[in-house]
């Protein structure tokens, strides 16, 4: 097989990305666009004091509260509403209504019931992964019903059979679909919400390093946002969608 069959040119893109920031940035003075060198240097000094691990554990016990929650959630709803007419009629409108509705909006009503801090983080994330997971799931188990559950129910299968041996399997590659969509809600709702309401975590650095006028600290949790979202996306979700696609079709 050659080379250029081979090569993922996906791998170009963050060297290109690099590239492209030190000649933008060397227009500017480093308070205001530093290098990244310098955003290295902002690094170590947040890891050698500490803060920067108390920090991101902060957001890491966010996200994964917020995102289990959801994905409970939004399993259910989605399957109920996959199934049955009557539920899809009813939740359908709910669906379009809080999808409407920016995440971050809920934010100062979440702080207000929970007070500032994790529980008031976690339930802006739960609202903005839930909805357009349960939809994704809904619509992956309304594409199922067909010719394979009239097979299996020509074949004797109970409801049972055919929930565990046709809907279960058939579902996993749109639950993966819709754990992706959720992860990436939840991450983006997560930083706003620091932003807003927090005292610690990623979206509290970016905040406060604005603040500040500390630019460095500013492109510091940018990055860290954007390299764990993409690890994420690189190394959970697509192994996930391709495993569970190819075992679909095997």
């Amino acid at each position: 097989m050659s080379l250029k069959s081979d090569f993922n040119w996906g791998w170009l893109s963050l060297p290109f990305l690099l590239i492209a920031w030190t000649i933008i940035a060397s227009f500017y003075p480093s308070y205001i666009l530093p290098q990244p060198w310098d955003v290295a240097r902002e690094a170590v000094r947040w890891i050698n004091d500490g803060s920067l691990w108390r920090h991101l554990e902060a957001s890491v016990y966010e996200e994964l509260g917020g995102f289990a929650l959801a994905t409970v959630i939004a399993i259910l709803l989605g399957a109920l509403a996959g199934l049955s007419n009557r539920f899809r009629d009813f939740i359908s409108p709910l669906n379009s209504l809080f999808m409407a509705i920016p995440p971050v909006a809920w934010a100062p009503l979440t702080m207000i019931i929970f007070g500032l801090g994790y529980w008031s983080i976690v339930m802006v994330i739960f609202i903005a992964a839930v909805f357009p997971m349960a939809i994704t799931i809904q619509e992956g188990i309304q594409s199922i019903r067909g010719g394979e559950v009239r097979a299996a129910r020509t074949l004797g299968a109970s409801t049972t059979q055919i929930i565990l041996h046709v809907y279960v399997p058939a579902s996993l590659p749109f639950v993966t679909a819709a754990l992706r969509i959720g992860f990436s809600q939840a991450w983006r709702a997560l930083v706003a919400a620091e932003m807003i309401g927090a005292s610690k975590g990623i979206g509290w650095m970016v905040s406060m390093g604005g603040q500040i006028g500390n630019s460095s600290q500013v492109l510091l949790g940018i990055v860290i946002i954007g390299l764990i979202a993409w690890l994420m996306e690189t190394f959970v979700f697509k192994r996930l969608e391709k495993h569970y696609q190819t075992w679909r079709v095997n």
